[in-house]
């Protein structure tokens, strides 16, 4: 088995521009948001006591069945080093440190308010084209789509609700703190960290002519350009698309960034 760590965090923050840059090196495979959380949870709740037959079942099994998934999801794979991304994987890092002691987990964060305002942003470009965040419902607004994002059980509320328990959990120790605004502004020396922490040799990577293009699986989520990664990675300023009174809701939700509330030993890029 290769060396396995994991890509989460929120949405719209980088996730899939560090995939794309850490595929550049031929020891190391990554992609965009997969399967592998979604199936790992199936697998937890299955093995719970709602299954009459859980009483078969004990910890070491559920482990090495556990275990067993990425054995074999990831069996053809010929990296030497391996980076799942789901944004639930903030949400499972005690499960996660039980089995792969050696894992390390990055999280790409963004300020909330741009990550709403990206994701409006998609919307309103793709207004011929409703996008399965939201169902496949081409009504609304801004605000209740916004509104419905940043739910404890939305596309954004639930990873930010999974990388605070994480940043403040007992293995933060574990996480590195990725902002968007390192990645895209000093690309190499967030990269030098990365590696870094996970115990890598480094990489001399490109950030002039990055390759990734995942269009068909975008298109048929009914939201082009969701997964898009520009060729030369740059800070790109731009407006904010929000009415002020939504944009201002998220602007001190930056937890990260403050030094009195960022908690003893976690790491941040």
């Amino acid at each position: 088995m290769p060396a396995i760590h994991f890509i989460s965090g929120l949405p719209r923050s980088g996730s899939t521009l560090l995939a794309a840059l850490l595929r550049q090196n031929p020891r190391c495979h990554a992609g965009m948001s997969g399967p592998l959380a979604g199936l790992f949870g199936a697998l937890l709740g299955e093995m719970s006591a709602r299954n009459e037959f859980s009483v078969f079942i004990d910890d070491a099994k559920r482990e090495r069945v556990l275990h067993g998934l990425f054995d074999s999801f990831y069996a053809d794979n010929p990296a030497e080093v391996i980076f799942d991304t789901n944004r639930a994987w903030c949400g499972w890092m005690p499960a996660v440190s039980r089995l792969f002691p050696d894992a390390k987990v990055i999280a790409c964060v963004r300020d909330v308010q741009w990550v709403v305002d990206s994701i409006e942003r998609l919307i309103q470009r793709n207004v011929f084209t409703p996008s399965s965040i939201f169902g496949f419902n081409p009504g609304g607004t801004v605000y209740t789509r916004a509104n419905g994002i940043v739910a404890q059980d939305g596309l954004v509320g639930a990873p930010y609700d999974m990388l605070k328990q994480a940043c403040f959990g007992a293995q933060r120790d574990r996480l590195l703190v990725v902002q968007y605004e390192t990645l895209t502004t000093d690309p190499e020396r967030t990269m030098r960290a990365v590696y870094d922490f996970i115990g890598e040799p480094a990489f001399e990577h490109t950030f002039d002519d990055i390759d990734y293009d995942v269009t068909e699986f975008d298109e048929r989520a009914g939201t082009p350009g969701l997964h898009t990664v520009h060729r030369k990675i740059g800070s790109r300023s731009r407006e904010t698309i929000l009415p002020p009174d939504l944009f201002n809701r998220f602007v001190n939700d930056a937890f990260w960034r403050n030094p009195e509330t960022v908690p003893e030993g976690l790491r941040v890029v």
